[in-house]
């Protein structure tokens, strides 16, 4: 049975519009309690979690009322990392976590995803089933549920976070600029690094609920590299807005992204972890990237765009190290879900154990050059049956000449279509991508 509501990571679209609604919210609340309740056998906790977006305290309200009145009781976090919100699900034994964010959007977006108990993504089936319940009449609990307020979830996740490297590590000698992209790890991060030794500067990590992720954050690290350079800073890092991403700016000014950092953290487990046996990353995954774990001897393997399924190649591979080139990347050996902190400290670790700069740890592999444009998407157009596009594509192969690579993929976030060509030449891939880019928008205007 297909999903009404919800796409890859959860439910996600603009404030106001259906269904991120509060009247949705409150129905999805109690709806996502009554199938909890029936699959446990009785009511139990749900936390609830969110970024730092304005419209997280009409959501937190109408989730909260919603599982109260389905006789569940609730933990509310208030502003938490998403995977902050995944560790604490698991440490409280509560029966789901829910996070109330958009991620990387901008702050008139916001949506909800869930955590299972174990704290990984909820099951397909589950999800389901909460879409079957919604379409029942909301009916009140004889057992109503009680809301708390957890008011140590900081400092529970920020000593987990510390608690992942070794006995001794520390970070002192290192100055840090840490980009919080005005969201989730405001107040979270520059702790973690601080308190392992680092001198933090803090960038970004003023939240007034309208600024997340505007002009900051991973997804625009411009001006953290101008903050690096200016401060004359060892590294900076950069957080999403729910921070479960990260990307890092070398003391160079250089954006180094996720396929990079998935590389740094496979070499140090390679030669001082006990080895690496592989790496998942996804369609997007640089080329260059499988070079480099190649002449490592690292295995590598592709999933589609998205956590959960860079998750699932993982497990069926029985690897420990997966992520993506937007900088989600999962240390299963560490945490049960990608979590920026925890990423960035892995590369710290890595860096520090092999005494090496960032910039020079990142050397063993060379990225081709790719270029990806956003298309977006003005009606729903099976590309692969579009013939003009097809055309498009094959012409763009036939170009690239077995040296490079296309991707059209649809994005399960955003109403867009990613366009990316990959090749040696950098002016080559830019020209094709543009003129792939324009047939693709015809078909989809």
């Amino acid at each position: 049975m297909s999903r009404k509501y919800f796409g890859t990571d959860g439910i996600r679209g603009r404030v106001g519009e259906a269904p991120i609604t509060p009247d949705f919210m409150l129905k999805l609340g109690w709806a996502a309690g009554r199938v909890l309740v029936d699959r446990y056998d009785g009511p139990g906790l749900i936390l609830i979690g969110k970024d730092t977006r304005i419209s997280g305290y009409m959501f937190e309200s109408a989730l909260q009322a919603g599982l109260i009145n389905a006789g569940v009781d609730v933990g509310l976090l208030g502003p938490m990392p998403t995977p902050g919100i995944a560790y604490l699900t698991r440490t409280f034994q509560a029966q789901a976590g829910i996070v109330i964010s958009a991620s990387h959007n901008s702050y008139f977006d916001n949506g909800i995803k869930f955590f299972s108990a174990n704290g990984t993504k909820l099951d397909d089936e589950i999800e389901r089933e909460i879409e079957a319940q919604l379409d029942e009449p909301m009916t009140t609990a004889e057992r109503l549920g009680k809301a708390r307020r957890i008011t140590d979830a900081a400092g529970r996740y920020i000593e987990f976070c510390k608690g992942t490297m070794p006995w001794g590590f520390n970070l002192s000698g290192l100055q840090i600029v840490v980009d919080c992209a005005h969201g989730a790890t405001y107040h979270i991060a520059p702790s973690v690094f601080s308190e392992l030794g680092a001198k933090v500067i803090p960038f970004a990590a003023e939240p007034n609920g309208t600024n997340i992720n505007r002009s900051c954050g991973s997804t625009s690290p411009e001006a953290l590299k101008e903050k690096v350079q200016e401060m004359g800073a060892d590294l900076g890092i950069a957080f999403d807005g729910d921070g479960d991403r990260v990307a890092f700016v070398d003391h160079k000014g250089e954006i180094v992204d996720g396929d990079e950092l998935l590389y740094i953290i496979a070499a140090y487990q390679q030669e001082y972890g006990g080895g690496c046996a592989g790496v998942v990353g996804t369609l997007m995954s640089n080329f260059g990237f499988e070079l480099g774990l190649k002449e490592l001897g690292i295995g590598f393997a592709r999933a589609k765009v998205g956590d959960r399924y860079v998750i699932e190649t993982m497990r069926k591979n029985g690897w420990a190290l997966g992520g993506e080139s937007s900088g989600h990347i999962v240390c299963s050996n560490v945490t049960t879900t990608g979590d920026g902190i925890i990423s960035a400290l892995q590369v710290l670790l890595a860096i520090c154990t092999m005494e090496k700069s960032l910039h020079a740890a990142k050397q063993g592999m060379r990225k081709l050059p790719q270029t990806m444009i956003n298309v977006h998407r003005v009606k729903k157009v099976d590309l692969d049956k579009d013939e003009a596009v097809q055309k498009a594509v094959a012409d763009t192969e036939a170009q690239l000449a077995g040296s490079g690579r296309v991707l059209l993929r649809p994005s399960g976030t955003e109403p867009v279509v990613r366009v990316m060509v990959e090749g040696k030449d950098r002016t080559q891939v830019k020209t094709l991508a543009q003129e792939l880019a324009a047939a693709v928008e015809k078909a989809l205007s």
